[in-house]
């Protein structure tokens, strides 16, 4: 009995090479449209489809695989002797090997030049139908979808035509993965469309929220060691954001940290270095020399940078990395690395390095949390409020100084757990207030955190990520020797925490935008 393969693909990657083996296996090759010219172009002998079925291609191509003597081959169940007397008595002959990718939908719709009718246009029809009817009945034929698949449906095969029912079942869900993520693209790109046939970008959140995710790495646990955990990316596995150069595999503690720490230092523009623990900041500092930089950021909570992730929005260079390894850290993050830099790491082999790419950005413009009753969605906090726009609410204009030391701090806090007070000098922050209950706490913590580590907090400025509702923690600033304070404002006693600012002669900013981080 002869075997026959179908093949019709918009992605042509390995497709001649891989049809030029399956002729020398015995294989019949049906192809249609543009894979038909690109197969017999390549010297591989193919019949057309519409010679299979006896009716041409129409409508310019949109129906040519639409007929029984394809979809009948496809959907027959060859261990049911009706199917096989009816497909005999409509001259139907058995296909064994369906090869079939999508029209290219979602390069076009990248393509910002292309109009709706363009989009639209390459909305496939007769291949997802092919795809799912030979997904469906895997039991009896083989379905790919994938180029990377070739070699291995090749090396799978069997004499009578068929590989493995493991293969064909891995292939088939393979195959409803490939439909699913391509109508999924399709539905999220016509949600923008409205009824001028025009594409605009959806504005807030979507009012059906459809993903595609892959588990790109296996994680040894969550959280904690009775957790389980994976890393899943949106879209192709292979398109990751980092390169690590050394170092045991990730964690997920390591990956949440790792989201922060590089949030955190993409906000400055200067040289800067942070060092994170538990996804909070616990020191920030920018300098022209990323080297003194890193040993000011590490000096605001010593303690806590042992064994921290430590991130740099500019080349590590040798000098740095020596500096780095004096003291144990869980994760480097940079946009580069010198290649002195990767070699002085190499002493510490546990140490994980990772390179950013500096570009990369969110595949989503939302954060989804689990909840139990769903998921919660919310835009990402991407507001930053240039010093330029603040409000001076207070009597006294700031100093050079004290703009500069503001703006690190206002930076700092936005990545900080609520609630969140910070205090920050010239050099970089002096000393970090996370997650407390009480404002006040905050800043009780982060006056403390700096006498620990033995830097100077009178003379600093202060930040907060949210309003004061009174005045106490402003007489508490005033006493601890803070000069200057920026806070969201938008209390209903902000007349209150202006007069105090005014009786002790502090400045102070409101931006008026709140920077809460459950």
């Amino acid at each position: 009995m002869s075997k026959r393969a179908l093949i019709s693909v918009s992605n042509k990657q390995g497709i001649a090479p891989f049809a030029k083996q399956l002729v020398e296996k015995g294989f019949e090759i049906i192809s249609s449209g543009g894979t038909f010219k690109h197969l017999t172009g390549e010297g591989v002998p193919a019949r057309k489809v519409s010679e299979v079925t006896g009716s041409p291609e129409i409508l310019g191509g949109r129906v040519k695989t639409l007929h029984p003597k394809i979809h009948g081959a496809i959907l027959a169940r060859y261990d049911m002797p009706e199917h096989i007397k009816e497909l005999e008595e409509q001259g139907i002959g058995r296909i064994h090997l369906v090869v079939v990718n999508l029209y290219p939908f979602v390069e076009t719709i990248q393509n910002k030049d292309n109009s709706v009718a363009d989009a639209i246009e390459q909305i496939d029809i007769g291949g997802p139908t092919m795809v799912r009817a030979s997904a469906k009945n895997f039991q009896h034929l083989t379905i790919l979808t994938d180029p990377a698949d070739y070699e291995h449906y090749l090396e799978d095969l069997g004499e009578n035509g068929m590989p493995s029912m493991a293969f064909r079942l891995a292939m088939a869900k393979k195959a409803f993965q490939h439909t699913f993520e391509y109508d999924m693209h399709i539905s999220n790109y016509l949600d923008g469309v409205n009824e001028e046939l025009i594409h605009e970008e959806q504005a807030g959140l979507p009012e059906v929220l459809r993903l595609s995710a892959t588990c790109s790495q296996s994680l040894r646990y969550g959280e904690n060691p009775h957790q389980g955990a994976g890393l899943y990316r949106l879209g192709r596995v292979e398109e990751e954001g980092f390169t690590q150069h050394q170092g045991k595999e990730l964690s997920f503690n390591n990956l949440v940290d790792m989201e922060a720490a590089w949030n955190a230092v993409c906000d400055f523009s200067a040289p800067t270095a942070v060092v994170v623990k538990h996804t909070n900041p616990c020191g920030i500092a920018s300098n022209e020399s990323l080297l003194e930089a890193f040993v000011r950021a590490r000096a605001v909570d010593p303690v806590s940078s042992f064994g921290g992730v430590l991130a740099f929005n500019r080349e590590v260079d040798f000098d740095l990395a020596k500096e780095i390894n004096k003291n144990f850290a869980e994760l480097v993050i940079a946009p580069a690395f010198s290649e002195k830099a990767l070699k002085r790491f190499k002493r510490k082999t546990n140490l994980r390095v990772l390179e950013m790419t500096p570009d990369s950005a969110h595949p989503l413009p939302f954060e989804i949390k689990c909840h139990r009753e769903g998921l919660l969605l919310q835009d990402r906090d991407m507001k930053r409020i240039p010093i330029s726009d603040w409000e001076l609410k207070s009597d006294r204009q700031p100093t050079e100084e004290e703009i500069h030391a503001l703006s690190t701090a206002w930076t700092a806090v936005i990545h900080v757990k609520s609630n969140a007070i910070v205090y920050a000098n010239k050099d970089g922050l002096v000393g970090v207030g996370a997650g407390q209950m009480s404002r006040v706490d905050s800043a009780k913590i982060a006056i403390w955190k700096a006498q620990e580590a033995g830097l100077e907090v009178a003379g600093s400025c202060m930040a907060s990520d949210a309003f004061f509702p009174f005045r106490d923690s402003i007489d508490a600033a005033a006493k601890a020797g803070i000069t200057a304070i920026v806070e969201p404002g938008g209390s209903i006693r902000d007349e209150e925490v202006i007069e105090a600012a005014n009786e002790h002669g502090m400045v102070l900013f409101f931006t008026g935008t709140r920077h809460f981080k459950h």
